[in-house]
């Protein structure tokens, strides 16, 4: 008989309707109890807390994924963490990028409310429960469970603010179908090597900068000026800025600060085509995300600041590269 742990963090699936709104206070237990384990699976609980997902802190993040790699004791196949659907492709990327274990982390949440009169939470988390537990699910990392679809956690997103199919990986698609009792592979994309990079570890301060039309450097400046170590941007297209922009990023990259480019574009790469675009940020020394999105490139920048603070090319490169 295999065994499962259960990690509730609050967010949507453990909220009620209360007098100012929705609350996340409904505990792991509960969680568990309107949900049906698969047959076979022991299921043990912890909370970590009860917190909406977009109250959550860089420092409560570490804490989260420090909390679920603690979970995966000797004799479980797999921990499953509820979590708010607002941050969550953030902190799934966060445990995939030090995830060492070939069993996996699976992340879970809702769009309805614990008590809806049609809540999505419990067949997630039923769904998460059963990754958790199918061999199917090793060595993928750590994966996101979301209406009876299971992504990597590097390139999924949250695509609708409210609808039931809350998820997607733009341009790279679902690892894991759930069928009936069954869980389906579908695809195993390569993973590079985790960072050795200690989760309760402070990371450095990194910005994301979003560039629209008509756009100044103002923002850019002022984040370097905050205290940000490095910076991303949520570039224009395939990875194109304004000229102030440009202007600003090579007078940064020339003064040690890392810039990395992402788009604000939901799907495809970024790449240094236009002359005055793209092609003048990589001139200058900016790096380049690929499909990555800006927030979870946020976190890779700030992992590889932490690991190298004088040159994070090398851990970006590694991981950039699948």
């Amino acid at each position: 008989m295999g065994r499962v742990h259960l990690l509730a963090t609050g967010g949507t699936i453990a909220s009620r309707q209360e007098a100012d709104g929705l609350a996340p206070v409904t505990p792991a237990a509960e969680l568990l109890a309107v949900a049906r384990s698969p047959a076979g699976t022991t299921v043990t609980t912890s909370d970590l807390g009860t917190v909406a997902s977009f109250a959550l802190t860089t420092s409560d993040l570490r804490d989260l994924v420090t909390a679920a790699r603690r979970c995966l004791v000797d004799g479980v196949e797999g921990v499953v963490v509820t979590h708010g659907t607002d941050t969550m492709e953030e902190s799934a990327y966060l445990a995939d990028l030090l995830h060492d274990d070939p069993r996996p982390i699976v992340f879970t949440g809702a769009q309805r409310p614990f008590d809806s009169p049609a809540p999505d939470g419990p067949a997630n988390l039923a769904d998460a429960l059963r990754t958790a537990a199918s061999p199917a699910a090793r060595g993928l990392g750590a994966l996101l469970c979301f209406d009876g679809l299971v992504f990597a956690a590097r390139g999924v997103r949250k695509v609708d603010t409210l609808r039931g199919g809350a998820f997607g990986a733009p341009g790279r698609g679902p690892v894991l179908r759930l069928a009936g009792e069954s869980v389906l592979p579908l695809a195993r994309p390569p993973r590079p090597a985790p960072l050795p990079l200690d989760p309760e570890a402070e990371l450095p301060r990194v910005d994301v900068v979003a560039c629209h039309l008509g756009v100044d450097a103002a923002l850019l400046r002022a984040s370097v000026a905050a205290g940000a170590a490095g910076v991303v941007l949520q570039a224009l297209g395939a990875g194109n800025v304004p000229p102030a922009v440009a202007e600003a990023t090579e007078e940064l990259v020339a003064g040690g600060v890392p810039v990395l480019v992402c788009s604000r574009v939901p799907s495809g790469p970024v790449a240094p085509l236009y002359a005055a675009g793209g092609a003048r940020l990589a001139r200058a020394g900016a790096l380049f995300a690929g499909d990555l999105s800006p927030w979870q490139g946020r976190l890779l920048l700030a992992a590889a600041l932490a690991l190298s603070p004088g040159d994070p090319r090398p851990v970006l490169a590694q991981h950039l590269a699948v």
